[in-house]
This record gives structure tokens, sequence and C-alpha cells, in this order.
């Protein structure tokens, strides 16, 4: 592999600033020491031509927190690890088709600006880019493999990656989206897809997407979206994180991003269905301002969470027990395409599943 981006020693890297936000596990949630103003923000909801204004008020990290923490069995390093370490075998096959079409990819990435005009963005971070499936419509849209770094941390999900030919050339590594082990002012682009749902802590991550990325850089997320219909919003909570669209939100202009906006996405056959969440289900990009060259204004504490300790801390047989009741809990949301998909069949076109 050629390699695009050197990791920084760990001597010369920043220390972490970081607090745990609402991980479902029982800790404390940490206490910001700082709170970035407050700036308008746009959602896009392509699928209706319709804009909407959403302005997020400035509030406590705790207020993120319901009262009443949800179990997200799988948001957690140990638990994501083990899991990702069977799922891979199927994800480009049985994942994909039901949450993450080539074409919601292209419509998830277009925000991401990988280019402008005839000039092609240099250096891409993909964290938590697993099998590499973001990572390909990174190449397709323009970006020199040689010019991409891919982080996960399985190394199942990599090895899916490796053997991809579109990816060869990129720097494919281990890594966590919440330690990035690189140099501030690093990258031009910051592309996460399908990653934050397994993050114990969003806010982390999201700081280091505004840690790595140059001065005027812009950072992409792609994730999944909170459930209203109660069904699904007990299997989602019992399973991973599936964040509100305004904690996105919230998490970008507390690092520190500017132009905050939100792209709605979903598979075509939901027909503007929401309620049920998606797995994927928006693009939210912010950009680092030209003034900032360091870390994030926020001073969150040191790291709650490390995978090799947490292994030591935790007995094998809760880990066990955590991935079954967790997977089982995911399992809905792999029949949940299918009933969307049969009865996108059955009823005639016009007809709208949007609320």
């Amino acid at each position: 592999m050629t390699s695009s981006s050197t990791p920084a020693p760990a001597a010369s890297r920043p220390a972490a600033r970081h607090a745990v936000v609402a991980c479902g596990h029982g800790r404390r949630i940490g206490q910001l020491r700082q709170i970035h103003p407050n700036n308008t923000n746009t959602i896009n909801n392509t699928r209706g031509g319709v804009d909407l204004a959403a302005t997020t008020s400035r509030r406590d990290v705790r207020a993120l927190s319901a009262d009443r923490a949800p179990f997200r069995l799988i948001q957690h390093k140990e638990e994501a690890w083990w899991f990702y370490r069977y799922l891979s075998q199927v994800y480009d096959h049985v994942v994909n088709p039901g949450h993450w079409t080539v074409e919601m990819r292209t419509d998830a990435l277009e925000p991401a600006r990988l280019s402008v005009g005839d000039r092609i963005v240099k250096k891409v971070i993909d964290v938590g880019g697993g099998t590499g499936f973001s990572t390909t419509g990174i190449v397709e849209a323009g970006v020199d493999p040689t010019s991409i770094t891919l982080v996960d941390q399985s190394p199942h999900q990599l090895a899916k990656a490796k053997v991809k030919p579109q990816l060869q050339g990129c720097t494919i590594m281990e890594g966590d989206a919440e330690n990035l082990q690189f140099e501030t002012n690093t990258f031009d682009r910051y592309v996460s897809c399908g990653s934050i749902e397994y993050w114990p802590d969003p806010q982390r991550g999201i700081a280091e997407a505004y840690r790595v990325v140059k001065p005027g850089a812009l950072a992409c997320v792609v994730g999944p979206v909170h459930p209203t219909h109660w069904l699904s919003r007990f299997m989602a909570d019992a399973w991973m994180l599936f964040p509100k669209e305004e904690e996105y939100l919230d998490w970008f202009k507390r690092a520190g991003f500017i132009s905050v906006k939100m792209h709605r996405i979903g598979p075509k056959w939901y027909r503007g269905c929401r309620k049920h969440g998606l797995i994927m289900g928006c693009s939210v990009t912010g950009i680092k301002p030209l003034s900032a060259e360091g870390p994030t204004p926020l001073d969150l504490g040191e790291m709650q969470e490390d995978r090799k300790e947490e292994r030591q801390r935790e007995s094998r047989l809760r880990t066990v027990a955590r991935v079954v009741l967790g997977s089982i809990a995911g399992f809905y949301y792999f029949v949940l395409p299918i009933y969307m998909w049969l009865k996108n069949l059955v009823f005639p076109k016009a007809v709208s599943f949007a609320p």
C-alpha cells in the first residue's frame, strides 16, 4: 500500500480533550467547560424538495441524554469489535442493499464536495470505513486512491477493503475514531459513513474530525437517525446509537465547526418515511474556520474508554450476552427494509409514506 498520511507519534499528538456523552452504559456525563457560540444550521430535505431552517439552542451536554439512558448494547468498542468480526463476512451483500445503496452513497457524499469544478481534494481520511464501501465512493468521486486513508477498528472489515481493486493504493489501517493518530491540520476532507452509531462518545469523535482537518477544510459524517415509531424506537435504542437530527448539529457546533448543514438521505422505496429511523439517514457537514489552527475549542477531559482496557474489565460472558442481545435487536432493522420494500410494491406510486 502507498501511504498518503503518516500517523503522528504518540508523543507529538495533542492531548485528547474529551468527555463521555450519553453512551448508554450507566456512566456519568462529563461537564463541558466551554461551549461554542450558536449558529443557524440548515436541514435540507432532498426527497421532498423542502428546505427547513433549524436553529439549535446552546445546552449543556447533559441535556442530550434522555432521562432513562437506552441500552445501546453494541454502542461500545468491545461489542462492536465482535459484532463486526462476523458481520464483516456478509456486510456488503446483506447490509448495504437494504440500508446503504450506491445511489444513497452518491447522494450522501455530494455535500462533502470531494471535487470542486476541476479541482480534486488532495488528502482525505475515511474514518470507520469498514469494508471500504464509502471509500469506493470517494474514489469514484475523483479522489486518487493514494490520497485516501481508510481507518477502522475492525481488522475483519479492513481485510475486505484491502482486496478491493478500486482501493489499491489507499492507506488502510486500524485506528480509533475517538483518538486518531494523526497530526492536527492534516486532511483536506474528513468522511465517516455508518460509524458514529458505535462511538461511545460521539462528541469526542466529531472533535477529532475538527482537529485533524485543515483550516477551511470540511468534515462529513453520515449516520442513522432516531425513530419515532414506538417499536422501532425500542429496537433502535436496544441496539446502538441512533442520534436525533438536532444532536448531530449540536455536536458539530460544539466542536467548533461553522456552516453546519444536514442533508437527508434514505432508500428510495421508503418514499420519505422516517418514523422507523434509518441506519443511513443523514449527511452532516461542517467547515473548520480559516482562523482555527488547533484542536477543538472544547475541553472535554480525558478519554473514558479504551478497548484493550475494557477487555480486561469486562467479563467475556457479559460481552457475549451484549453482542447476542444487541444482534437480536439489530435483526429488526434487517427485516424492516424488506417490509418497506413490499409496502412500496403494494401501494400506488402516488402514495407518500412520509407523515
